[in-house]
């Protein structure tokens, strides 16, 4: 019996691991959160119980001790169950708290790491968070800190440090790390890039100085990038992937060739079922 703290990436279904899609085919008990998308939900085998534990800003939410029980419970009755985060569970996902409760209660617990919105999100704009000559470090933190903790961000060195800040869950706080980056002495005009629905077919991207920053409402959810490296689209240059021309109806006919495709095309196909088989998921076409 093990409780799998699972990342579920930034959206996009085709970015979940492997492993993370095996296992929730396999789950007797799924419990998610309210971002993991809908795509990767359709994953789950047609017994699991669903559980949605996800705390909406503006209604319902499910509190942290609540879930902690459920995981305890379910991990002590069920042979999988799966702990589904949007991201990575042990990034601003409490996967942590969630490890050591289970820990404390005598349940197994293991961890399935996924992409963080932190990398993908601002990679999808084409914006690198480390880039040679202008960034050499980046740092990720949370504007939705725990009104009842002790510790706080520290924004005066955070606008001297000088790298990538990647600043998560800081839509409704855009104002407010405005405002503090400012008064720390970061320049004006320093880059942002807010990047909303990462990965998902909703994505949009937005461009514009740091004093313009929460002047205009910022979708949730977002992920903002401030910096120098926010100036660049490092995908803007690149060629539209659909090829034109005389080679369109060469590829187009050679697709469509049917009993005549080649042995590569056949080798292919069974390379993949080979790998979907050795991982317990169905194969790709």
């Amino acid at each position: 019996m093990t409780v799998y703290l699972v990342g579920a990436g930034p959206g996009d279904p085709d970015l979940l691991t492997l492993r993370a899609a095996r296992l929730l085919g396999e789950a007797d008990v799924v419990v998610h959160d309210r971002l993991v998308g809908p795509q990767v939900l359709d994953m789950i085998a047609p017994w699991a119980e669903r559980i949605d534990v996800g705390k909406d800003p503006d209604g319902i939410r499910t509190t942290q001790d609540r879930i902690n029980e459920l995981l305890v419970d379910r991990g002590r009755r069920h042979e999988t169950v799966v702990r589904l985060k949007g991201g990575d569970p042990f990034v601003f996902g409490r996967g942590g708290e969630e490890a050591v409760a289970l820990g404390a209660a005598g349940v197994a617990v293991q961890v399935v790491p996924g992409i963080t919105s932190a990398i993908a999100g601002p990679a999808t704009a084409g914006v690198p968070v480390t880039h040679r000559g202008l960034s050499s470090a980046f740092t990720v933190v949370t504007a939705h800190q725990d009104p009842n903790g002790e510790q706080d961000l520290d924004w005066d060195a955070l606008a001297r440090i000088g790298s990538t800040l990647v600043i998560l869950m800081g839509a409704r706080r855009a104002a407010s790390v405005r405002h503090r980056l400012l008064a720390a002495g970061m320049a004006a005009d320093t880059p942002v890039t807010i990047v909303v629905s990462a990965t998902t077919p909703q994505q949009r991207t937005f461009r514009l100085r740091l004093d313009a920053l929460g002047a205009t409402t910022v979708p949730n959810p977002a992920v903002i990038v401030v910096g120098a490296v926010a100036a660049n689209d490092v995908l803007a240059a690149m060629p539209d992937p659909t090829p034109t021309g005389p080679a369109t109806a060469a590829a187009t006919a050679t697709a469509t060739a049917g009993p005549d495709r080649s042995p590569d095309t056949d080798n292919r196909r069974d390379h993949r079922a080979a790998v979907a088989a050795l991982e317990g998921v169905a194969p790709w076409p």
